[in-house]
C-alpha cells in the first residue's frame, strides 16, 4: 500500500479505536450487571471486593474490549478497502 494511502486510512484507525472503547465499556457495563447483579464493576483500588473479582472483571472487560476493537477495525479496513480498492494493513 502506498503512503499516502496509510496516512488517509490512519485517522479512520484511531476514531475506530475510539469507537471501540465506547462501544465496548457500555457492552461491558450491561454484561457485569447481568453476571454480578451490581452497576458497577469492581476497581483494582477498592479494598470491598476480592482479589479474584477484580481480575474477573478486568479480565471480561479487556476481552470485550480486544474483541469489539477487531470488529471494528476489520469493519474499517474493509469499508475502507471498497472506497480504495486497497487493503490498509498489507
Amino acid at each position: 500500500m502506498s503512503k499516502g494511502a496509510k496516512l488517509v486510512y490512519r485517522p479512520i484507525g484511531l476514531l475506530g479505536g475510539i469507537a471501540a472503547g465506547v462501544v465496548s465499556g457500555a457492552v461491558f457495563k450491561q454484561v457485569w450487571r447481568i453476571i454480578a447483579k451490581e452497576d458497577d464493576a469492581p476497581g483494582a483500588l477498592q479494598s470491598e471486593y476480592r482479589m479474584r473479582e477484580v481480575v474477573i472483571a478486568a479480565a471480561i472487560q479487556g476481552a470485550l474490549f480486544a474483541a469489539t476493537k477487531a470488529a471494528i477495525d476489520r469493519a474499517g479496513a474493509r469499508g475502507f478497502t471498497k472506497l480504495t480498492g486497497t487493503w490498509p494493513g498489507d
